[in-house]
């Protein structure tokens, strides 16, 4: 008889995590909402092995954060509904197992498998080389494989609100010295997530950056019949495959094999705050995420539309970004990176937002309306000259 003795498994990861009861970050708060709770661990074993993972209950969502990939949000469980994807890679992946420095610059694809994961902080887009054919900058940059060194929590339960903070470096000797205070701020009984990303330059020379918060939505919200609401003031697809879609760029169909990704760059508008919204909701309009921003400093936005074979990593992308995902010379000659002085600190603004039901799908979309206004969008059916090079 064949008998089997398991020390861990692959299709399910999360049971793979070494739960420390008496860390700092593991608390419960009691707040007049709801309970929040908090645990801190560490993946063990394969890829993801020494992975640090901070799990937090607000009571309506579930989320698990990864401080060793860049403050990453690896998934949400709301209810019934989980918010992430299942990507090829089966991460979460360690850094020091994605070869960023690869020579092709898609090294950073061996690690990518989170609902929310930054790209920058240098550069955010597609990888480059200089003239001698060396990798200058890699696919989506470096802050997204980078380990938070400082690591907090902090609450009021009067107020209900927790938030984890990390704080993580992107710096390297004679080059530029950034640092990225993330704060990931919840409150009890609510689904509603708020990101707040504060860049400083430590460095003694003014530099540039970029950021694009890739944030990445599969089944069970994203199926066929799946649509994306957002408020366009422009919009043009990045290349001739993805003008062949145009005329349901919001529209999504189920699982293809073969299907090669599409990719749409847009201007949305905003209300009197600068605040925008987006959101992508199932068929029946009954679940969905919205993420909101501020088009102050993030005013482009992508849609990345992969509805590859489950196999083969079925995802959507909603991604507000300080510019399009161009190689870093384009978008520095179309003035699209964020000059930064010596001591300046620039705040970057998102959340998250789960929604279950009709009625919130139904809220947001006249939230999203509203913001749109009467003016219809322009839409462009071919490649816009300064938004893809060579258009």
């Amino acid at each position: 008889m064949v008998k089997t003795r398991t020390l861990r498994v692959i299709d399910d990861r999360s049971q793979n995590i070494v739960w420390y009861d008496k860390s700092p970050l593991s608390v419960s708060v009691e707040t007049p909402e709801a309970t929040i709770t908090t645990k801190h661990g560490r993946f063990v074993g394969g890829r993801a092995d020494g992975v640090e993972v901070v799990r937090i209950d607000t009571g309506a969502i579930v989320m698990d954060v990864l401080p060793t990939r860049g403050m990453a949000i690896w998934k949400i469980d709301s209810r019934d509904t989980r918010y992430g994807w299942d990507s090829p890679v089966d991460g979460p992946v360690h850094p020091s197992l994605v070869p960023i420095d690869d020579q092709s610059g898609l090294g950073w694809l061996e690690g990518f498998d989170e609902l929310l994961t930054r790209c920058g902080l240098q550069s955010n887009g597609a990888p480059e080389h200089d003239d001698s054919g060396k990798l200058a900058y890699p696919l989506h940059g470096r802050i997204g494989n980078l380990p938070a060194d400082g690591l907090a929590i902090e609450y009021d339960e009067v107020a209900g609100r927790l938030e984890l903070i990390g704080e993580i470096r992107e710096s390297r000797l004679f080059f530029a010295n950034l640092r990225m205070v993330s704060r990931i701020r919840v409150h009890a009984g609510s689904a509603k997530v708020d990101i707040l990303d504060d860049v400083t330059n430590d460095g003694s020379q003014p530099t540039t950056i970029q950021l694009l918060y890739h944030i990445n939505v599969g089944q069970p919200v994203l199926e066929e019949g799946a649509k994306v609401v957002m408020p366009v003031e422009e919009l043009a697809p990045k290349d001739k495959l993805s003008a062949g879609e145009i005329d349901r760029w919001n529209e999504y169909d189920g699982p293809q094999s073969g299907y090669a990704e599409r990719v749409y760059f847009a201007k949305l508008r905003s209300d009197d705050l600068d605040q925008t919204t987006v959101m992508l909701h199932n068929k029946d309009a009954d679940r969905g995420l919205a993420v909101t921003s501020s088009t102050r400093t993030l005013p482009r936005f992508i849609i990345w539309k992969n509805t590859a074979d489950l196999s083969d990593g079925y995802v959507t992308g909603l991604e507000p970004a300080t510019n399009y995902p161009n190689n870093r010379s384009f978008e520095a000659q179309q003035n699209r990176v964020v000059p930064i002085e010596p001591e300046q600190t620039i705040c970057f603004r998102i959340s998250l937002e789960p929604l279950s039901g009709a009625a919130a799908i139904n809220e947001t979309r006249d939230r999203i309306e509203a913001i749109a206004g009467n003016d219809p969008p322009k839409i462009h059916s071919t490649p816009r000259p300064g938004w893809t090079p060579g258009a």
